[in-house]
């Protein structure tokens, strides 16, 4: 079972690897260097290293896990990426809709591709499908309207790697903010003004707030304190 060190959740579920570059965000992708790794170490999953890869076998693995999980779906990959068929996707939702006992966190940076897929009819959206997407900078901004549409029983945005000021976003209908910093020999920097500044944010609107890193060279070494304190709420579970 993929057991996984990020910090939001608790597993990771990859029906889709590889993915390319559409924002500034991508610029030094974790999922990318992984993927060649893996392929170097002969992982029959990454033969094709970071190109878009479909895993028909994937799709039957939830139904294995009877303890309920919190579930990152795709952290190799978007499940919204132009090139998947919505027939696959169509398979992914019809999973994590059957699998009540877990609960998925989807993240996406095509907001675009994924609220018209919503608005076709095409996605069907059950309490345990956490949908989010990521923010990197304040160009990005559309991508929180386009989510903010869909029918996403849970609406979240991962601000990482955090790149600039965000002080200016619109959280409405918003149920979680995710903050992080870049890591990684090329890490871009982070401000702490920043996190404090989404932070601020979301207390005046009650919305759980996640820092989950600092990021850096080293980062357990730069750890996930902010002003001494950790920040790790989250949602509430709704029923199915």
């Amino acid at each position: 079972m993929p057991q996984s060190s990020i910090e939001w959740t608790e597993m990771t579920w990859n029906p889709t690897t590889g993915c390319d570059k559409i924002s500034a965000g991508c610029k030094n992708c974790y999922a990318e260097i992984m993927a060649k790794r893996l392929k170097a170490m002969g992982d029959k999953k990454y033969q094709n290293g970071f190109q878009l890869t479909l895993h028909e076998s994937e799709l039957e693995k939830p139904y294995l896990w009877k303890k309920p999980r919190m579930i990152f779906v795709n952290s190799m990959s978007d499940l919204f990426h132009k090139d998947i068929p919505i027939e696959f996707i169509q398979k992914v939702f019809k999973v994590m809709n059957e699998c009540t006992w877990h609960t998925f966190q989807v993240l996406t940076k095509r907001a675009e591709l994924l609220l018209q897929y919503d608005q076709q009819g095409y996605l069907q959206w059950t309490n345990n499908i956490w949908m989010g997407v990521s923010i990197e900078n304040n160009t990005v901004y559309h991508r929180i309207d386009c989510l903010r549409q869909t029918n996403a029983k849970i609406k979240f945005l991962s601000c990482e790697p955090l790149l600039g000021s965000l002080s200016d976003m619109d959280l409405t209908n918003i149920d979680w903010v995710i903050v992080g910093g870049e890591s990684g020999p090329n890490a871009r920097p982070i401000q702490e003004k920043w996190v404090l500044e989404i932070k601020e944010q979301c207390e005046k609107l009650n919305i759980p707030f996640f820092f989950k890193q600092w990021g850096g060279v080293n980062k357990k070494k730069n750890g996930r304190l902010l002003q001494g304190k950790t920040y790790d709420q989250m949602p509430q579970l709704l029923r199915p």
